[in-house]
């Protein structure tokens, strides 16, 4: 599945591609399953990996919602719809899921998945900024028609709050030494040059790991707000899935999956964040049954390095929690 220009360089390799669709639509395997109907929801379109594939399980009269923030992303979606009328695309965050679904006329679907993982095109691209391998300018944004670029605000901010970002969302241990370094930068015009200094200033490299991967991971976190659009979406799936409906999502990195993991760990126990500093917890009830995780076969991890840190968690909706909650 070639990019939206089309370039042969620019591929996206699809990570857990079947165990993905296998789990919103709630069964251990994709052998042998029938044709399902409802509406779905993917909520990171993407190059439409799992979209395509999950379509071929779907009846002739199911609905599949799909969003992205990236413009490439919606370009390929809008093809995609073009020619297959089940497929509805909205250009925007996950993080606006009830609020879209509101003005499609929906309130509530049969499954949801997402792949918070970015994608390779994005990456292949140098110009979209999110590669320290290939110069471009640096960006960084999933969006590129609203909001900063990193490069704009690498200007302004000042370098305690970028040190922290560096911490915060890159977990980088050394984020005060590199944060100094980036902010005696004369300009933010190359990501190579961002990517040099970095490098320059990092005392000490893990082997096999660019010493920029987790400087250049925090700030594209950060100006994309992804923890916070992870959270929200999160919160919404409460509402938004229908009894008995799935929710199956992929993540590429600890922040994400550590939030997604105890989101479904507390909703599955009748727990809500912060419930562990209340005296006495109110009693709640389990929102989503116990909670699964998988991780890339080790094929798939030799066919796409790209694989080898990502894990899929996923639920089902409770049904006794629906009715109490509704």
């Amino acid at each position: 599945m070639t990019a939206t220009d089309r370039t042969p360089a620019l591929i996206h390799e699809t990570v857990l591609l079947h165990e993905t669709v296998a789990g919103v639509l709630g069964v251990s395997d994709l052998s042998g399953v029938s044709l399902q109907a409802g509406v779905y929801v993917d909520a990171t379109f993407g190059r439409g990996g799992h979209s395509r594939l999950l379509l071929d399980y779907l009846t002739a009269d199911s609905t599949l919602i799909v969003f992205d923030k990236d413009p490439q992303a919606i370009v390929v979606a809008d093809e995609l719809a073009k020619t297959d009328s089940r497929v509805v695309v909205v250009h925007d965050s996950f993080a606006s899921l009830n609020e879209s679904l509101a003005k499609l006329g929906m309130s509530q679907v049969d499954g949801i998945m997402a792949d918070l993982g970015v994608s390779s095109p994005q990456l292949d691209d140098g110009a979209r900024g999110f590669s320290f391998m290939k110069d471009g300018v640096v960006d960084m944004r999933m969006d590129t028609s609203r909001g900063q670029s990193v490069g704009q605000w690498l200007k302004v901010v000042d370098e305690e709050t970028l040190a922290n970002v560096l911490y915060d969302y890159g977990e980088e241990r050394h984020s005060r030494r590199i944060a100094r370094a980036i902010k005696a930068m004369e300009n933010y015009d190359s990501t190579l040059e961002l990517a040099e200094t970095i490098k320059e200033a990092h005392p000490a490299w893990q082997k096999g790991k660019h010493p920029a991967t987790q400087s250049f991971q925090a700030m594209r976190i950060f100006i994309n707000n992804e923890l916070g659009d992870v959270k929200d979406f999160l919160n919404q799936t409460l509402t938004a899935l229908k009894s008995g409906g799935q929710l199956a999502i992929i993540s590429f990195h600890s922040l994400e999956d550590r939030i997604i993991k105890q989101f479904l760990n507390n909703h599955s126990k009748g727990r809500h964040e912060g419930d562990d500093k209340l005296p006495i917890p109110p009693k709640r009830p389990k929102y989503f049954d116990k909670p699964y995780r998988i991780a890339p076969s080790d094929d798939e991890v030799r066919a796409n390095v790209r694989a080898r840190s990502a894990y899929l968690r996923g639920a089902r909706r409770n049904q006794t929690a629906f009715e109490s909650f509704n």
